[in-house]
């Protein structure tokens, strides 16, 4: 009961605090429908909303994800107030997911965001929901721990941005959110695979789409398994690295 009173407190605490703020909602709506205005505005031709979707949703999460948990967590650090929270009756793996679980809620609802406007301009009969929401939660999960291990990977929140980037904007092109991967250069191809955003996104256009070329069981090991490694890494160098 008292684990699961902490992990309550730590969970309400980080929302309040971070997720609910005015500028992060109001960011999390803008930034989806920037993406899809600016396939309005460089497209000489009538947009497919449907195809542009599953892109626009993988990348709603991967950007909101990373960007607040890397701040948060490199931001407690340097003020200290992460350490008040490894007093906590809690296991540092408890403590790691309480601290994660704000961001992968953030993650999804900000997925679909973008779903809700596209309802008023496409038809989206036909769409495996479950599949879809899933997947969703799965990219949140994985892009959520990418942002953890970026966050005690470094020391300052400018560096954290920083290296968030690193991972991010090769995603955006690698990953066949909005070009094909069998477009890309053979050279590049390898590294797509290497990706974990590919098999999310894969899902996605199979569920929205039926234009997935991967097998999603596949797909869903593969996220589960980079979930699986980036928090067990982490929670390896908070111990090494935070933890006296």
């Amino acid at each position: 009961m008292n684990k699961f009173i902490a992990f309550w407190s730590i969970l309400k605490k980080d929302m309040k605090n971070y997720y609910l703020k005015p500028p992060n909602i109001s960011w999390g709506i803008i930034f989806p429908i920037s993406w899809t205005l600016m396939f309005f505005v460089r497209s000489e031709s009538a947009v497919d909303i449907r195809s542009i979707l599953p892109g626009v949703m993988a990348l709603s999460v991967l950007f909101g994800t990373t960007s607040m948990l890397a701040v948060t967590i490199t931001f407690e650090r340097r003020s200290r107030s992460f350490e008040r929270l490894l007093l906590a009756p809690i296991s540092l793996n408890l403590l790691m997911l309480a601290k994660t679980t704000g961001a992968i809620i953030f993650g999804v609802i900000n997925a679909f965001i973008p779903v809700f406007f596209a309802s008023f301009l496409a038809d989206l009969s036909g769409i495996n929901w479950p599949a879809a929401f899933l997947s969703v939660l799965l990219i949140a999960v994985t892009s959520t721990f990418l942002g953890l291990f970026i966050a005690v990977s470094v020391r300052e929140v400018f560096e954290a941005q920083t290296f968030s980037n690193f991972f991010r904007f090769p995603m955006m092109f690698l990953c066949g959110l909005f070009i094909p991967i069998a477009n890309l250069p053979a050279v590049l191809r390898p590294l797509s695979y290497l990706l974990p955003l590919t098999y999310g996104a894969d899902i996605l256009k199979t569920a929205i789409n039926q234009t997935g070329f991967i097998n999603p069981w596949l797909s869903f090991f593969v996220l589960l398994a980079y979930s699986l490694f980036l928090f067990l890494t982490s929670t390896r160098n908070i111990q090494r690295k935070w933890i006296y």
